[in-house]
């Protein structure tokens, strides 16, 4: 019997349902428009796979000093556990409530985390993506503090109400025994010492446990007779306690600067009070207050002095220092300054023992945006080299590309030299931070992360195999000019901060080429090479543009109408539209408005060029008229043309970047052939211009108030185009006005305008008539107009740096609803064709290496195609997608993607060996749709939107990976491949590794023999329901957790588990051993009754004869 596949019946009626809605244009014969598909919906799942970067928000930091694993918290509940280099993990609290304490189960694979809603759960830490086994919920108090001792089951408690309530680490359960905050004080004591913030048994008797409350009182508590031994009192409020290793001394910080060192034995007052960074007056009187010491460390070493390492109290009189920590050592303070606020440090030291020498040799200290680990062991200790990618943030994300399957050589390119702009001055030692063992993955393809910052540079990352490395860092700033101080800032007040700033990006990763639009409105097009140069002029091109505005009569957007398109000689010639290269003379006195000035000055001086990429040319573009240039909407750049073109809300530009000249300069409405349906028709009569040319500011007529002007102040977010319905009311609103124009009016302008939103290089047929393939440029706009520009390219070599290139605007191809947002071209088999690229060379290499390396591949093929439709041009748009037959320009299939929502991203990625359209919606779906059929494959909700940032920085790549930026810190990678997420549990990196836990300290021979040494306790007799009872049920309440049965065996294979499964052998011994007491008694029993019943029998029958028988 054949197996039914539910799966497949909804394909076939998904796919029977989007033929239903792709039906071809009447005549259009549909046998011959079928291509055979090969992706499915079982080709797709959707998953989160890692997450990279510096934990957003960091609220509390613990280190597990056997596995060396490090684990992080943060104010959104999210946990992030670090490994040696490329081990990391993310998991995150149900609640999002922050983080406040976490306390590793030492060398156990388990982690306890107490979270700011009074909960505490514990992790289990022994699989791949760990899971909470436990959790337990307090109802009645808040936790302040908690303390887990090593090798113990038993972890205490503090509330903010001064009472530790006692939980067994194996079960979750509350113990009954409670030390309450009145009996811990002092009777006489009047007021409420406030609540616990610190809690520590003594490293020598683990029966005397160290309670410190924020009033300043501490109390050494004694476990088995439920009393206060000492009790020590100080003026102060306590931020943190730390013990001696021999338990005989403490130290206390406080909330005054000053640290107080207390003798156990002595309670009556300090044996020392220092304040490390406070002014010691002459006269012997208490030195000034100082800031407070949030946490001290006191640390031991067996051939030296101790280090006391602390964060805080400096003086009040250092206003606007950084955040700093100190380090003393015997006589020497050092103060090392921080970048950032410090939220915890804890100091590494080479034994998990509290009571034996601790040897500190490093200082992880946990900054508010970074990560920084201190080498104690070196003169002026210096840090160490992180090798996580922690730098993300470094300057603000403001773009962000995804390149999956790159050409084998470019991360070694890279590397190469990105490796000569590392620092130097680190710790010569290895990172100490070593557990855990990478994935065993099966992903050996390269990808490339590129993130564009606020500050103009551009990070190339390495993300192969689910890891994060930064290879290169480029510097666009380093082209202008910097403004030194608030009066050289006339230019950049397009933007109110950030002139840098990186807006979008366009790379060909065969070539290398780069080419980057910057928010100030200017483009960079760089080459990459290996070796050094000095760049004696930054070659520069400036462009004048500008527009009238004009309103455009718009069918329905989805009528299906083919527009007729214009003859060649419908555009202009480059020659009408050209422009000087030497930068112009620009008005910019305070008698007339800004005119032909750029917004950001290239520098004069000579630019050294590092190995990697360097400048080709600079592109910017001129204020109009006292109006500053409108930002740059989309960028696209193609090596075998040699062709730069970008656009934005006033038209596009073409620039032939290789004889740098400026080719074709056109408004958005000119695009458009008079015969278009889709025509924009001009408000007012104007004097008739040449197609193509720029618009003459001193032409007569001032069209000022015509023409669109753009806000002073540009965001840098890119922002998210409305729905279709609410542009045409727009537009509907706005015919309804009179030519007198309000200011009002005018920005309602600016918003309807429409611009250039994307670029698609291809060889195709440009016009419906064409036979053969040519170069041509894909144009899209934000009201959904898809245009065909054609490119004349002249032959390779001399001539094509020699002869100008042909540009000429075909009209509109197709229409559709909402901004244009990718376009892509495939062949009549459904195979993707990629733009043409030319292979890299080094530019600055000898004449010969170029001919070996350069091999450019023919812009025009001269093949002869066939009169029936060969290739497919594939559109997306916010709302739709629709694939059109080129060259008869027929519409053959759409899909309406969505109407409530609207499109963020889309892509046309390769995918099992086949291609899709993947697309992001702004209501939080995920979506795939089949080439070119567009059958659904893919529809989750996975993430709304929140943020404008996740719109910014979502991007597809091929073989179902994408990312996006989930805080302006951390990058979360996702797949959309079903094989992907099957593979991910061996790709993920491992945490837990079995490691044997170092042996104790020996007490040596007269400490074992007059009792010198540490003493135990046996806590279950104290603490278990037997000695201590129940506790209240309700005051906490006990949370099973999602972790599987797998995970709980796992968990229970450290030391604490041990425990109890050999406590449940020794129950199923027992009884086991009752059973068979009891068979042998029984046996016992039984053989007594039959020598009974036998010897009865014997003095029975002992005095008859055989015959009386």
């Amino acid at each position: 019997m054949k197996k039914f596949n539910i799966r497949k019946v909804l394909d076939g009626l998904t796919a029977a349902s989007s033929s239903s809605s792709a039906t071809a244009q009447p005549g259009t014969p549909r046998e011959n428009d079928v291509v055979q598909e090969t992706l499915q919906s079982e080709h797709f799942q959707l998953c989160k796979t890692v997450r990279h970067g510096f934990p957003y928000q960091p609220s509390s930091m613990a280190f597990d000093p056997v596995q060396k694993i490090l684990a992080i918290g943060t104010q959104t509940g999210a946990l992030r556990l670090f490994g040696r280099a490329g081990v990391e993990c993310y998991c995150q609290h149900e609640s999002n409530a922050a983080v406040i304490q976490l306390q590793f189960l030492i060398n156990e694979g388990a982690l306890v985390s107490a979270l700011a809603d009074d909960s505490i759960h514990l992790w289990n830490l022994r699989q791949k993506i760990p899971a909470i086994l436990h959790s337990l919920k307090f109802n009645r108090e808040r936790i302040t503090y908690c303390h887990l001792p090593f090798q113990s089951k038993w972890l205490y408690i503090g509330t903010e109400r001064g009472n530790i309530h006692i939980v067994n680490v194996e079960s979750f359960t509350l113990s009954g025994y409670v030390i309450m905050w009145n009996k811990a004080i002092e009777l006489s004591t009047k007021t409420h010492p406030g609540p616990v913030v610190h809690i520590s048994d003594n490293p020598m008797d683990e029966g005397k446990l160290l309670i410190g409350f924020e009033s300043g009182i501490v109390v050494l508590w004694d476990l088995k007779c439920k009393k206060a031994d000492y009790r020590y009192n100080y003026d102060e409020a306590i931020h943190s306690v730390a013990w001696h290793h021999e338990g005989k001394q403490f130290v206390c910080s406080h909330s005054d600067g000053t640290l107080t060192t207390w003798n156990v034995r002595t309670p009556a007052k300090p044996a020392q009070i220092i304040t490390p960074h406070g002014k010691q007056p002459k006269d012997g009187k208490k030195p000034e207050p100082c800031k407070p010491i949030l946490k001290v460390e006191y640390k031991t070493t067996r051939a030296g002095d101790p280090f006391m390492v602390l964060s805080g109290g400096l003086s009040y009189d250092t206003v606007g220092r950084r955040a700093c920590l100190t380090v003393m050592h015997g006589k020497s303070t050092a103060v090392l300054e921080m970048d950032y606020p410090i939220v915890d440090f804890l100091t590494l030291c080479e034994t998990p023992y509290p009571n034996d020498f601790q040897e500190p040799y490093a200082v992880v200290v946990l900054l508010e945006k970074d990560l920084v680990v201190i080498d104690l062991g070196q003169i002026g200790y210096p840090i160490f080299e992180n090798p996580y990618p922690l730098t993300i943030h470094e300057s603000p994300v403001t773009c962000c590309e995804y390149f999956a399957d790159c050409p084998a050589e470019l991360i070694p390119a890279l590397y190469s030299v990105g490796c000569r702009q590392k620092r130097q001055g680190y710790s010569k030692k290895e990172w100490p931070i070593s557990g855990g063992n990478w994935g065993q993955g099966t992903q050996s393809y390269p990808e490339i992360i590129i993130t564009g910052h606020a500050d103009g540079s551009i990070k190339f990352w390495d993300a192969s195999a689910l890891m994060l490395q930064v290879l290169y860092k480029l510097k666009t700033a380093k082209v202008f000019e910097r403004a030194r101080g608030k009066e050289e800032k006339p230019n950049t007040d397009i933007v109110d901060e950030d002139p840098f700033a990186i807006q979008t990006l366009s790379w060909c990763p065969e070539s290398r080429m780069l080419c980057v639009a910057g928010v100030s409105a200017h483009v960079i097009v760089y080459r990459f090479s290996k070796q050094e140069i000095t760049t004696e002029v930054v070659q520069l091109l400036e462009v004048r543009m500008q527009c009238e505005f004009s309103e455009v009569d718009s069918p329905d957007p989805g009528g299906e109408q083919t527009p007729t398109l214009p003859t060649p000689g419908a555009s202009s010639s480059p020659q009408e539209s050209e422009l000087p290269t030497q930068p112009s003379t620009g008005s910019n006195s305070s008698d007339g408005p800004r005119d032909n000035i750029p917004c950001l000055q290239v520098r004069s001086s000579p630019l050294k060029q590092s190995p990697g990429n360097q400048v080709e040319l600079v592109i910017q573009l001129v204020w109009v008229s006292g109006e500053p240039p409108q930002q740059i909407t989309s960028l696209a750049i193609n090596s075998s043309y040699g062709l730069v073109v970008f656009g934005n809300s006033n038209g596009l530009a073409v620039v032939d970047y290789l004889q740098k000249t400026l080719l074709f300069n056109m408004g958005t409405s000119e695009l458009y052939s008079p015969s278009d349906p889709y025509q924009r028709q001009p408000r007012s009569p104007r004097k008739a211009k040449p197609s193509g040319a720029t618009c003459d500011p001193n032409d007569g007529s001032n069209a000022s108030e015509d023409r669109c002007r753009s806000p002073t102040s540009a965001k840098m977010s890119r922002k998210i185009s409305s729905s279709s319905e609410q542009k045409t009311d727009l537009d509907a609103r706005d015919n309804s006005f009179t030519r007198s124009r309000s200011s009002s009016v005018a920005s309602i302008d600016r918003e309807s305008r429409e611009a250039i939103s994307s670029f698609h290089f291809c060889e195709s047929f440009p016009r419906k008539t064409d036979s053969l393939v040519s170069p041509c440029l894909l144009v899209g706009t934000t009201h959904g107009s898809v245009m065909m520009v054609a490119l004349n390219l002249p032959p390779s070599g001399d001539q094509r740096l020699q002869q100008p290139v042909g540009i000429a605007s075909c009209g509109t191809l197709v229409k559709l609803k909402g901004g244009i947002l990718t376009m892509a071209l495939l062949d009549a088999t459904g195979t993707l064709l990629p733009p043409f690229f030319e292979q890299w060379y080094d530019p600055n290499a000898s004449d010969e290496e170029k001919e070996k390396s350069r091999k450019r591949r023919s812009a025009s093929p001269p093949s002869s195609q066939e009169s029936q439709d060969t290739h497919f041009a594939i559109l997306c748009s916010e709302k739709q997608a629709k694939v059109v037959a080129l060259p008869s320009q027929t519409r053959i299939y759409k899909h309406s993607i969505t109407e409530t929502s609207f499109v963020l991203r889309a892509d046309v990625v390769q995918m099992a060996g086949a291609n899709c359209i993947t697309c992001f919606c702004a209501n939080g779906h995920i979506m795939t749709l089949s080439l070119p059929s567009l059958r659904p494959l893919l529809d989750v909700n996975y993430l709304p939107l929140t943020d404008m940032r996740i719109a910014r920085t979502f991007c597809f790549s091929n073989l179902g990976q994408a990312l996006y930026l989930t805080s302006p810190t951390e990058i979360q990678r996702i797949t959309y491949s079903q094989e992907t997420c099957d593979n991910l549990q061996e790709m993920l990196s491992e945490l837990f590794t079995p490691v044997e836990t170092p042996e104790a300290p020996n007490r040596g021979f007269f400490k074992g023999l007059f009792g010198g040494g540490a003493q135990s306790l046996d806590r279950e007799d104290l603490f278990g329901e037997t000695a201590a009872g129940k506790a209240s049920r309700s005051l906490a309440q006990h949370i099973p957790g999602p972790g599987n049965m797998e995970g709980m065996k796992g968990a229970a294979s450290g030391v604490v588990g041990e425990l109890a499964r050999a406590r449940i052998a020794l129950d199923e011994r027992g009884q086991k051993l009752g059973e068979l007491e009891e068979r042998t008694a029984a046996m016992m029993a039984s053989a007594e009754s039959f020598s009974k019943h036998a010897h009865d029998m014997m003095l029975k029958y002992k005095d008859k004869k055989w015959y009386q028988l």
